[in-house]
């Protein structure tokens, strides 16, 4: 894979219970809700290890494999447009993302993106 090796570490407080957020995060409806723009091909249900699943943002495309689901984490490997893996973990009230991979795509930024996102969309459910 070309590009730079990239890794980020974020964490948020969030106006949402443990139960909200791992739905949010494991239910793919809410997922394709709250991760606009990025765009989603074969996801329903929900996220349960093993599952496979495309995202795209424009015309780069991102291969997901559901590698670890419990109570309060979830961990992604990712492959095409970022060869790496994104862990999600999360409590009552805050929420922590950690993202490492190579890709010429501006890692920080999405995953700042996507958590500020998340936020508003878990705040207009409350």
């Amino acid at each position: 894979m070309l590009g730079n090796f990239q890794q980020s570490n974020l964490r948020i407080e969030v106006n949402a219970s443990e139960q909200s957020i791992k739905d949010s995060l494991l239910e793919r409806d809410r997922l394709k809700q709250w991760m606009w723009p990025q765009n989603f091909a074969s996801l329903s249900g929900k996220l349960s290890p093993g599952d496979t699943f495309v995202s795209s943002w424009g015309l780069v495309e991102i291969d997901h494999l559901v590698d670890i689901v419990d109570d309060h984490s979830l961990r992604l490997l990712l492959s095409k447009g970022i060869d790496g893996f994104h862990e999600w973990h999360w409590g009552d009230g805050w929420l922590q993302s950690r993202l490492e991979g190579v890709s010429f795509l501006p890692l920080n930024l999405g995953q700042t993106l996507g958590l500020f996102r998340l936020r508003q969309y878990l705040n207009s459910k409350n």
